[in-house]
């Protein structure tokens, strides 16, 4: 059996992923007190639609857990090093393209803003309202 060299940055991303992972299966059902409202994201978004999300989401990052838990404290094939960096960039493109381009820029605003007041409205924010989009503190960090 080949003894596996497991180093403190690989650690360091499956814990953070497990993080994210819980993060993605409950940050829409189970209150985190002024973190989420999860009536108000109820209803905007029907049962079978949070599901779904929840389901998609998280099934990503399972994907990436799996894939690193595979070749942790070994050599990773460059496919597998390319689906660590081209995946999370993706993630991180939705992220702006969902919250950042239209709070800083305008982009798809109008069709983000009544939307994401209602569902984050009543929830902290630290950030000012910007192109009628206030990002709330569980979407910054």
């Amino acid at each position: 059996m080949i003894e596996r060299n497991i180093r403190t940055s690989e650690k360091f991303l499956l814990i953070s992923y497990f993080f994210i992972l819980l993060f993605m299966l409950f940050h829409d059902w189970i209150s985190l007190g002024v973190l989420n409202d999860i009536d108000a994201v109820k209803s905007v978004n029907s049962q079978k639609g949070l599901i779904m999300t929840t389901f998609i989401n998280s099934i990503q990052i399972v994907i990436l857990i799996c894939l690193i838990s595979l070749f942790v404290g070994k050599r990773y094939p460059i496919w597998a090093k390319l689906w660590l960096i081209i995946h999370p960039a993706c993630i991180f493109i939705g992220v702006l393209i969902s919250w950042w381009l239209p709070y800083f820029f305008g982009i798809g605003a109008d069709e983000k803003a009544e939307n994401y007041a209602m569902m984050f409205g009543d929830t902290h924010a630290f950030l000012p309202i910007r192109n009628g989009i206030q990002p709330n503190t569980i979407h910054v960090l």
